[in-house]
């Protein structure tokens, strides 16, 4: 323990220095992905950004095995140029307005508050939403999973148990997919999960009264061309 401890301590101080995640593991004998998960919140210096950035050019300049290759070292250097606009922590505003948004994209519109995806990071930054913005306590969650038949249910169960901090017995009974001829093994390996505030509804009417107040201009524009457009709905309807 006191090992890791020093390592860390290590890997700490090389990234304050400077270092890149690369220039690190390999310092400090450690993976990369260790190297980044114990300096991260570190911040480097505008000269140490600016070298590690040249310093990602010039490999760019040397040409990779493939196009594919050099596309994803682009892709990586839009990422790291990308995460130093942000600024954390982020405001109690935006992190409202950031779930708002994906409350938008992914939840349920019509009925309940309910958000259903299959990406574990996006639902355990709802959970956490739900429970900072409104205050909704663990025995509020409930939870249902969207497996297919060749899947353990109950493991499957803990694994996002311990994602979202909902206890296994605020789970319901799964669905079970059918297996079909497009069915792909390994495909959503931890299934689809859906996951309702117990009496929520009168949050997903705050949710989109936020959204609304955004949207105002949007949303006027919108309404006079749906209703220049209307025809169209009244010719489908005659079909």
């Amino acid at each position: 323990m006191t090992e890791g401890k020093n390592l860390k301590k290590e890997a700490r101080v090389l990234r304050g220095n400077g270092l890149s995640y690369n220039e690190i593991a390999k310092k400090v004998g450690i993976s990369k992905s260790t190297a980044k998960y114990w300096c991260n919140d570190i911040e480097l210096k505008p000269e140490d950004r600016k070298r590690l950035y040249t310093k990602q050019i010039r490999l760019l300049s040397k040409g990779s095995k493939s196009s594919h290759d050099r596309r994803q070292v682009q892709i990586k250097i839009l990422r790291e140029k990308a995460k130093n606009e942000i600024k954390l922590p982020i405001s109690s505003e935006a992190f409202m307005l950031f779930g708002a948004a994906l409350y938008w994209a992914e939840g349920n519109k019509v009925s309940d508050f309910t958000i259903t995806n299959s990406d574990p990071l996006l639902i355990k930054f709802m959970c956490n939403w739900f429970r900072k913005i409104f205050g909704v306590t663990k025995d509020s969650f409930k939870a249902h999973l969207n497996i297919y038949s060749g899947q353990k249910d109950l493991e499957i169960k803990k694994f996002w148990s311990d994602i979202t901090e909902i206890p296994i017995k605020n789970f319901g009974k799964s669905f079970i997919k059918p297996v079909s001829k497009n069915y792909k093994k390994n495909s959503l390996y931890y299934g689809t999960i859906k996951v309702r505030v117990a009496r929520g509804t009168d949050y997903r009417h705050r949710v989109f009264g936020w959204i609304d107040a955004i949207l105002k201009n949007t949303g006027a524009h919108v309404e006079n061309v749906e209703r220049k457009w209307y025809k169209l709905k009244d010719n489908y309807t005659r079909v």
